[in-house]
């Protein structure tokens, strides 16, 4: 018998659907809804859950007033694709444009730009780079 648990358990050990158990989440349910049953049972529960509502509320409206952060991986990305380095495969997707544009008129569009752009995306990554990180604190 010793040596078919072992081959039992090694069986078991190295076969991928072995069952997988994982805690039921229901319970973590049933005792939120307990705490709110009990906050609604207090009237001072109440008020204190409306002056944070409030509270919220008005860091929600400060945090919408100030200024978006701009990520300066896109606007070094945008200034390297209109770069000198990178005219060659920017002069490339754009005449792939335009020649998709004027054949997809004609009913032929069956060429897309799609490696042109990778080349222009690559490019321009490649030159954004160096300088992201005196960018980046």
């Amino acid at each position: 018998m010793g040596i078919w648990d072992t081959i039992t358990d090694l069986f078991e050990a190295a076969t991928p659907w072995t069952t997988a158990e994982a805690e039921a989440p229901a319970q973590e349910e049933e005792q939120k809804e307990e705490v709110t049953e009990t906050k609604e049972d207090e009237p001072e529960a109440e008020e204190a859950t409306e002056e944070e509502e409030e509270e919220e509320e008005e860091e929600e409206e400060e945090e919408d007033e100030e200024e978006e952060i701009v990520d300066p991986k896109d606007k070094l990305e945008e200034e390297c694709r209109e770069s000198k380095q990178c005219f060659p495969a920017k002069h490339h997707f754009d005449e792939c444009v335009d020649r998709v544009t004027n054949a997809s008129g004609n009913g032929e569009g069956k060429e897309d730009c799609v490696e042109e752009f990778f080349h222009l995306a690559h490019c321009a990554t490649q030159c954004a780079a160096p300088k992201l990180w005196s960018v980046l604190k």
